[in-house]
């Protein structure tokens, strides 16, 4: 695959302060907006509409048939999904839509300086249709439980609308489901 001039190869840190930065966390998140962004791939992905994939880490059966017709429908309408892509759901909606030609923002619960781009994702980075986004400098290193609800409040925050694969009533998930309604970003259930 041929290589996109508009993708990034090395870490470029985007400060809250800089033009760039995209205005909708400073809005949403206020105070708590992160003080830099890290990217890594295509960063005019940033610009398009996107839609957020959450899934709770234990999902029912049902909701995982779901999930997967969903990304199909995303994958073949060609939407902008955002999502950490940390669930196990969310990594099998991950391989649906990489067989599209959709772009994605993968944000990891994790700094990316030093970050290995997994080989299934390497060839639509360098085709400029992914962007890696982390709303962490330097640390932490490893995914850790606060690490994943800061980056979900980040990608929620980013998103134009959303999808939640299940919600586990009391879990991240629904919390995150109450700051999408509070934000008024229009957000569809699977279960």
């Amino acid at each position: 695959m041929a290589k996109n001039r508009n993708a990034r190869s090395s870490p470029l840190r985007m400060d809250r302060d800089a033009a760039e930065y995209p205005e909708i966390l400073r809005s949403r998140l206020g105070a708590d907006a992160p003080a830099a962004l890290v990217l890594l791939g295509n960063e005019n992905l940033l610009k398009s509409r996107k839609t957020a994939l959450f899934c709770s880490a234990s999902t029912p059966g049902d909701a995982i048939l779901r999930a997967h017709d969903a990304a199909r429908r995303m994958r073949d309408e060609g939407e902008t999904v955002i999502s950490g892509f940390h669930s196990p759901i969310e990594e099998e909606c991950l391989r649906i839509l990489l067989r599209g030609k959709q772009p994605l923002v993968v944000c990891p619960a994790r700094a990316i300086e030093a970050l290995r781009v997994p080989p299934q994702l390497r060839d639509a980075l360098g085709a400029g249709r992914i962007l890696y986004l982390s709303p962490f400098v330097e640390r932490p290193t490893r995914i850790t439980r606060e690490s994943s609800i800061r980056r979900n409040e980040v990608v929620a925050a980013l998103a134009d609308d959303a999808y939640i694969a299940h919600v586990s009533p009391g879990g991240m998930t629904a919390k995150l489901a109450q700051s999408l309604a509070s934000w008024g970003i229009p957000t569809a259930f699977s279960s």
